[in-house]
C-alpha cells in the first residue's frame, strides 16, 4: 500500500505546485477512480500526509458530490503561529487559552476583535454542552483550527 499511498501523495503535491493560489479542489471519487482504489485509501493519504503540522489544511465533504480541498499553509505565514500550532497541548484550560490568546494579541498576531471572537468561541459557556471531562480537549482542538485559518491560503 505504501507505493500507492506515495503515488497519491505525489500526485496531489504536483497539483498543489501547479496551482497559483496553493489550493486544489478535487472530487474524492474522481481521485479514487484515477488511482483505481477505494475512497478510504484517499482518506488515509489525506489524514497521514496532509496535516497542518506538515504544512497543509484539508476541507472535505463526503457523499456523491464530495470533494477534497487541500490548501497549502503559506510560507510567509509567521513562524511563531506555526510554532504555537506545533507545540500546543492536546488539552487547554480556560486560563491557558486566555494566556495564549493574550500573548498572540500582544505580539500583534491577533487583533482585539479576533482575540475576543476566539475567547468567546472556546469559553466554558460556549462549551457547556460538552462533557466537562472533554472540554479542555475540545477547547484545544477549536483553538488549533482557528489558528490554522491564519496560516492557510484561501
Amino acid at each position: 500500500m505504501s507505493g500507492l499511498t506515495s503515488d497519491i501523495e505525489n500526485f496531489l503535491k504536483e497539483l498543489l505546485e501547479e496551482a497559483s493560489d496553493g489550493m486544489v479542489e478535487i472530487g474524492r471519487n474522481n481521485l479514487a477512480s484515477h488511482f483505481d482504489c477505494s475512497p478510504s485509501q484517499i482518506n488515509y493519504v489525506l489524514t497521514t500526509r496532509f496535516t497542518p503540522y506538515k504544512g497543509y489544511y484539508i476541507e472535505s465533504k463526503r457523499g456523491g458530490n464530495g470533494f477534497i480541498k487541500i490548501m497549502t499553509i503559506t510560507e510567509e505565514s509567521d513562524d511563531y503561529i506555526i510554532h504555537v500550532l506545533n507545540n500546543i497541548k492536546s488539552q487547554l484550560s480556560v486560563f491557558e487559552s486566555e494566556n495564549l490568546l493574550k500573548d498572540l494579541n500582544e505580539k500583534g498576531y491577533l487583533t482585539e476583535n479576533e482575540m475576543r471572537i476566539m475567547r468567546y468561541s472556546i469559553s466554558n459557556n460556549a462549551l457547556k454542552n460538552v462533557d466537562s471531562k472533554r472540554r479542555n480537549l475540545v477547547r484545544s482542538d477549536i483553538l488549533k483550527n482557528m489558528l490554522v485559518s491564519f496560516v492557510t491560503r484561501s
